[in-house]
């Protein structure tokens, strides 16, 4: 099963490193990790995504929470959340090709951010079924590049 783990940590050197190696020792793979300071300068917010079972994902959470550094730590997945996933592509364009991939862009609801001669890039912020859904559709088209940020989210609602 997929969870989407949100920590606030203190901001400062080593913290993704200790939780990186935390999950590890667990056996359990990072899907994606996403982590930047929040409204203050010294915590951070990390968006840990992980296929495991919830019993592993229970024993792993228990223990980062102990960390002296973890100020706080929920699944987001046991709860309504918000999450985006950010996107940049890069995709092969010809004479003939430029007005789909557009039309294409504009089903996303990506915005064009490049363009030259031989490609086009784009962006988009959205649920991650949704860019893996832009990711598909461009394939053919023959994608030269792409970028992915990994999921980010928040609990629904006034819970912080």
């Amino acid at each position: 099963m997929r969870h989407t783990i949100s920590v606030l940590v203190q901001n400062k050197p080593g913290v993704l490193a200790v939780l990186a190696a935390t999950f590890q020792h667990h056996g359990i793979n990072i899907r994606s990790i996403s982590c930047a300071e929040t409204e203050r300068e010294d915590v951070s917010r990390m968006i840990i995504c992980v296929e495991a079972r919830a019993e592993d994902v229970r024993a792993i959470t228990a223990e980062i929470v102990a960390l002296e550094f973890v100020l706080r730590m929920e699944d987001l997945s046991a709860q309504e959340m918000i999450d985006r996933e950010l996107v940049m592509i890069k995709v092969r364009i010809t004479p003939g090709t430029v007005s789909q991939i557009l039309q294409i862009f504009e089903v996303f609801r990506a915005g064009v951010i490049d363009m030259g001669n031989e490609t086009i890039s784009a962006e988009l912020s959205a649920p991650s079924g949704k860019v893996a859904g832009l990711i598909r559709t461009l394939a053919p088209h023959g994608i030269v590049s792409l970028s992915r940020t990994g999921l980010i989210a928040l609990s629904r609602g006034d819970a912080r």
